[in-house]
């Protein structure tokens, strides 16, 4: 067993949410560590959609999951957090009381922790992605099918087919099409549940015969050692035809599993963490949920609605942290202090 670590405030999920937090605690002198099951930073954003550009985050017309992550790497780094990577937290002992909190986290591998503050920014907690029933299909997975897009060049001069009717589905359809050799769009019948806009250009596209649109759903597959060379289609009057590819990118949805949160005591709402709207804290003291893991009255589930969440919290978080100091709110443009943190001044 490795030597206890001891700390301010332990995150619990390192994607864009508690990249964030980090920046925010650090601007108030508070120290992390984070833990993230996945093998490196990011979250979703890197595992399901490095690639994929995102339009809503304030100051970036459009920025990719990846360029996102990056970016808010180089901005915590200032503060100096400790990452570890390839770990769950799979209980938490709360030592202190309501007024001064404090906290032991065991990971899965040993490994203890003690903090005077969580924050659960865990996403929905561990996602895999739903695999269409198919069968033979593992033989192919990695190789020839796909349940995310990770580098678009793999995707460059392929035949390549996108099964799905949602926004994933469709906007991968249309970031892919440039690239791929020949792009074929399957969902099971020709209503979908994207975003309208989405739609229309996706079927631009086929009515201009730059891509295709087939109506079915995907009953077997064809090829030799992982590398496809077809897929079988059954028709909804239930006849059976080919499409040839190279690349089958099945868009099901995501599986959503809260794992060890669930027995960790807090208020659950329909698998997600109950807390306030003035500092997001849970049901425990000294623990805070923000991001898509919350829930409370007007929830959106967006990464900016986040980055609000997690600067609450560490205001509050301060307090437990610091409970002789008195914490007095700056701006970052006119606080030569904190300008000093973020090495500009």
């Amino acid at each position: 067993m490795s030597a206890a670590i001891e700390t301010d405030v332990v995150i619990i999920g390192a994607g864009p949410v508690g990249l964030f937090a980090v920046f925010e605690l650090g601007l108030l002198d508070i120290k992390c560590h984070l833990i993230d099951i996945l093998p490196m930073a990011g979250g979703q954003c890197a595992e399901l959609y490095p690639e994929k550009p995102i339009y809503d985050i304030p100051g970036h017309p459009t920025v990719t999951g990846q360029g996102l992550v990056d970016r808010l790497l180089e901005q915590s780094e200032p503060f100096k957090p400790t990452f570890h990577y390839g770990e769950m937290v799979e209980a938490i002992e709360v030592l202190g009381d309501g007024s001064a909190p404090l906290f032991r986290l065991r990971t899965d591998i040993g490994k203890t922790i003690t903090c005077k503050a969580v924050v659960i920014a865990a996403g929905g907690g561990s996602f895999q992605p739903k695999k269409p029933p198919i069968p033979g299909i593992e033989a192919y997975e990695g190789t020839s099918v796909h349940y995310a897009v990770r580098k678009m060049e793999a995707f460059r001069d392929k035949h390549v087919v996108v099964v799905g009717g949602g926004d994933s589905a469709l906007d991968w359809t249309l970031n892919l099409q440039p690239l791929a050799k020949r792009m074929t769009l399957v969902h099971r019948r020709d209503d979908f549940r994207a975003a309208p806009h989405s739609v229309n250009a996706m079927r631009d596209l086929v009515a201009s015969g730059q891509m295709d649109l087939a109506i079915g759903q995907i009953t077997g597959l064809d090829g030799a050692d992982g590398h496809l060379s077809a897929v079988d289609l059954k028709g909804a009057d239930s006849s059976v035809s080919r499409i040839a590819c190279e690349r089958l990118i099945p868009f099901f949805g995501l599986t959503m599993k809260l794992g060890p949160i669930a027995n960790w005591g807090l208020n659950l709402t329909e698998n997600l963490v109950a807390v306030d709207t003035e500092k997001f804290e849970t049901s425990t003291p000294g623990i805070f949920a923000i991001g898509d893991i919350n829930s409370y009255p007007g929830k959106l589930k967006l990464i900016l609605s986040g980055f609000h969440e997690g600067a609450l919290a560490a205001q509050r978080i301060h307090r437990y942290v610091y409970p002789e100091k008195r914490l007095t709110f700056q701006y970052t443009t006119s606080s030569t202090s904190l300008q000093r943190k973020l090495g500009v001044a």
